[in-house]
């Protein structure tokens, strides 16, 4: 909504005389528009955007007006700037003048009939109220139009602070702030009279018993409140009987509330932008203790030492005097102030006792909420950065934060805080996501953004070609004479051309007589994934679980399970002869595929009373699949293409630690676990 006609509304709630008072915006904006933004020394918003200013080595004295060099052009606009600028201070002045002038009246007036009525308490000697708490009542409705007047005021203010806005940006001259000051003098007796004359009500009305008991009734219950006390009517009266002073209190009390539907108009938001961290923080929260100002809502960032932080708060007191705190805090800090009233329709709606939105939420309320975890060993180059932000911005996602994964010295692992429309469908947008990183060479890890994404607890993983770089089966072959035949069937079973059940069949029919102390040479020369220790130290110093599920074999398994300090192992058993010396060419037992895989992961999930929204679960082939779609986090590693395109995620990195990016562990925290 244009801030004229979020104005215009808002004024339309109070008297006619008060609109007639008010702040001409309008005025003051066609005057900006007809004498100050034609001539405007900000260059860069006068021209089109695709202007070019040249450089000019003409020595011609013949210019037309229509075609100025750049100094000219420069001279022509400050001095028809000299001669219109003061123009509009001294509308804007007389408008101000207006303003102050009828409000000032008001607050005087409130104030003399306040201290009129507690001079005549006074008088009387009783600290009680009359019998019919008349004065009360009238107390209570001069502390009601002091609040309007306080809105009125505010809303008048929020018309001078835009209008400056507006002509610091059309004409290129700053003078918001010193006007501002200036403005703050003017309303000076107006704000004294408003805080006297609350002060000087609520400080009688504190010694009032049966106000301090209503009050309090009010605050802890509303069972108290009879459906008489909430009417819509102004009468004070019920079954045509006179009701008691509490009840009476009540009703102005409630009555108040109830009545209160106009747009509160005293939320700002304010942003200190410097290069002194901690005192630019320091120096807003000062000036908002110090003028009843109540903080909302934050957000901070920093570039070194330079900040910025803002707060969106509401304010009690003068609206003015914060601005001067905030304008003398900025000149003290080398801060750069913005301070902007909000005129959008705020949600009055509250939950446990806050606003329903946060100001880094504010932009992209009800949309999906995900994490883009982006990763590449090699460095992400600022072209590919540049593409990945076009895909975002061809499907209107927006970027709500971006955070640095990695402690190298060049750029390789970004999360993104994406706020994605409604109307996308998330598996479409993974697809879109698969084929982009796909080209790109550039892993890019979509996960709705919710509490179990950084609270995992179980992570089960493959362990050929995942937790170990070979395949246990085929460095059986190799011993055994056989490794091009297995190879061959171990090749099918991976990328799922045949079942896997069949293939571990055949395969172990080809080992057929092959020594049983094979397995103990192959373990001996079993070469352990990139990172594979690193990512199980971090995950148990973190007090995860931890699992191996395997299609190869038991004994292998297990080593594996000791030496990286795993909680379980699960594979096949190889059957050997009577005497244990050699291999039958059989199995015993369940077979471990991909069914079993995804069923074993759920039995230790269930074992260790974790929910699957806690699990990862993390392999490369074909059999899987089903465990990775079982898991919360399924992560395909060194994939497949096949499986690759199956899975919703995958890392196409030499190490493993890059999971814990996808889990939301940074290179530091990451550091941090290992060195414990």
């Amino acid at each position: 909504m244009k801030f004229e006609q979020y104005y215009l509304e808002q004024l339309s709630q109070f008297p006619s005389d008060s609109i007639l008072n008010s702040v001409s915006y309008s005025d003051l904006r066609s005057y900006l528009e007809s004498h100050i933004s034609c001539f405007s020394v900000d260059l860069l918003r006068s021209f089109p955007k695709d202007h070019v200013f040249e450089w000019d080595n003409s020595e011609s004295e013949a210019i037309e007006v229509e075609d100025l060099d750049f100094k000219t052009d420069i001279g022509t606009r400050l001095f028809n700037l000299s001669k219109n600028a003061p123009g509009f201070i001294s509308l804007l002045d007389k408008e101000s003048e207006k303003f102050n002038n009828f409000v000032s009246k008001i607050a005087s007036s409130h104030l003399s009939n306040v201290t009129s009525i507690l001079d005549q308490s006074q008088t009387n000697k009783s600290p009680q109220p009359n019998s019919d708490g008349s004065h009360i009542s009238t107390l209570i409705d001069i502390l009601e139009n002091v609040s309007i007047l306080e809105d009125y005021v505010f809303l008048n203010f929020a018309a001078v602070v835009k209008i400056l806005k507006r002509f610091d940006k059309h004409s290129g001259i700053k003078i918001r702030d010193p006007y501002i000051m200036r403005f703050k003098d003017l309303l000076e007796t107006t704000n004294n009279h408003i805080t006297t004359a609350k002060a000087k009500i609520e400080e009688y009305l504190n010694h009032v018993p049966e106000f301090q008991k209503e009050t309090a009734t009010q605050n802890s219950s509303d069972s108290a409140i009879t459906t008489a006390h909430i009417s819509n009517s102004d009468s004070l009266q019920t079954s045509g009987d006179k009701q008691s002073l509490p009840n009476r209190i009540n009703h102005l009390i409630k009555k108040r509330s109830f009545t209160d539907n106009v747009e509160k108009l005293n939320r700002v938001a304010i942003s200190l932008r410097g290069p002194h961290g901690t005192d630019i923080i320091g120096g807003l929260l000062e000036c908002c203790a110090s003028h009843k100002t109540s903080v909302l809502d934050f957000s901070f960032s920093r570039l070194h030492h330079n900040v910025v932080f803002g707060a969106l708060v509401q304010i009690s007191g003068s609206v003015a005097d914060l601005f001067n705190s905030l304008a003398k805090t900025a000149r003290k800090w080398d801060g750069v102030l913005t301070f902007d009233v909000q005129n959008t329709k705020l949600h009055a709606k509250q939950i446990s006792g806050s606003l329903d939105y946060r100001l880094n939420e504010a932009p992209y309320k009800d949309r999906l909420k995900y994490v883009a975890t982006v990763l590449n060993q090699d460095g992400l180059s600022s072209e590919f950065l540049d593409k990945l932000v076009k895909f975002f911005l061809e499907r209107k996602i927006s970027i709500e934060q971006m955070k640095r994964l990695d402690l190298r010295d060049f750029l390789n692992s970004i999360e993104f805080t994406l706020s994605i429309p409604n109307d996308i469908n998330p598996k479409t947008l993974r697809k879109e996501v698969f084929l982009f990183s796909t080209k790109y060479r550039t892993d890019i890890a979509l996960q709705e953004d919710n509490v179990f994404r950084r609270h995992k607890r179980l992570v089960v993983f493959d362990m050929d070609s995942t937790l170990i770089q070979q395949e246990v089966i085929d460095e059986i072959a190799r011993y055994a004479g056989v490794v091009d035949k297995v190879s061959e069937i171990t090749e099918l079973a991976m990328t799922g051309a045949i079942d896997f059940k069949e293939s571990l069949k055949r395969r172990v029919m080809l080992l057929k007589g092959t020594p049983a102390n094979v397995l103990e040479e192959v373990r001996k020369k079993l070469v352990f994934t990139e990172g594979a220790y690193s990512l199980c130290r971090a995950l148990k110093i973190a007090g995860f679980k931890l699992a191996v599920i395997s299609g190869g074999f038991i004994p292998l398994a297990k080593f594996v399970k000791n030496e990286l300090g795993l909680d379980y192992a699960f594979a096949n058993t190889l059957e050997t002869s009577n005497d244990g010396k050699f291999l039958t060419g059989y199995t015993k037992g369940p077979i471990v595929d991909a069914e079993r895989k995804a069923e074993l992961l759920d039995v230790i999930a269930q074992a260790e009373g974790i929910v699957i929204d806690q699990v990862v679960a993390v392999g490369d082939g074909a059999n899987d699949l089903k465990m990775l779609a079982a898991a919360s986090l399924g992560i395909a590693f060194n994939a497949k293409p096949k499986v690759q395109e199956a899975a919703s995620i995958r890392i196409n990195q030499s190490s493993l630690v890059n999971v814990l990016y996808l889990m939301g562990f940074s290179e530091k925290e990451a550091i941090e676990l290992q060195s414990v």
